[in-house]
């Protein structure tokens, strides 16, 4: 196994993270605090010195890497397979919408199962195996000793990174949600991928995300 180091980047706030809607692979960009919050974690992460920088093509994602870009002059590589889930006919909608158009849904969410999402979007499960798929790639980019960053979205990267460190489906709650522009730093272990940071370069602040 690389002993690449693999950081995963949660994007910035955006006006429909802040009004609770779901946003899934609608291409809405960051607001000025989501600039703000990324120009601040981007000058921490920078310190890492990383040797590649891959994020979803979703703008939201992608200004969030260019403020890393900005300050290590990297270039940004795109991977599709770190987009948000498809939410479908979902996307725009409010969670309390959500909740009173769909109690029967919602009921299966919290009773822990898997759905396909606004008719013609992902199931979690679908989500989880492509965004592994893309941060696998993106530790593919930097060689031993070196480390990537991968500017990803809220459940996307819990789910992805779940996978790549192994954990059954079942577990994968047990992972709590991720603030904007907090981050997530794995690393190889003696029996695969682990993690040696969860929600990082944050103080506490509300979880807004397609997470729910």
């Amino acid at each position: 196994m690389t002993a690449a180091r693999l950081v995963v980047w949660r994007h910035g706030r955006t006006s429909w993270n802040f009004e609770g809607k779901f946003q899934g692979q609608t291409d809405i960009p960051l607001d000025p605090v989501g600039v703000e919050q990324a120009r601040a974690a981007a000058a921490r992460l920078a310190a890492l010195r990383p040797a590649a920088i891959v994020s979803s093509d979703l703008q939201r994602a992608a200004q969030t890497a260019a403020e890393l870009a900005r300050l290590t002059g990297l270039e940004v590589t795109y991977d599709l397979d770190l987009r948000e889930i498809d939410v479908g006919s979902w996307a725009g909608m409010t969670r309390e919408e959500f909740r009173v158009r769909f109690p029967d849904i919602q009921a299966r969410g919290d009773a822990g199962e898997d759905y396909r999402r606004g008719g013609d979007g992902e199931t979690v499960a679908e989500l989880a195996e492509r965004a592994e798929k893309g941060l696998r790639r993106a530790i593919d980019l930097v060689r031993d000793g070196e480390t990537v960053v991968a500017a990803c979205h809220g459940l996307a990267m819990r789910v992805g990174i779940a996978r790549l460190v192994g954990l059954p489906a079942a577990y994968w709650e047990a992972l709590g949600g991720l603030s904007n522009c907090s981050w997530v730093v794995c690393e190889p272990g003696r029996r695969g991928w682990r993690i040696v940071e969860w929600n990082a370069g944050t103080l506490p602040e509300p979880v807004l995300s397609d997470d729910r």
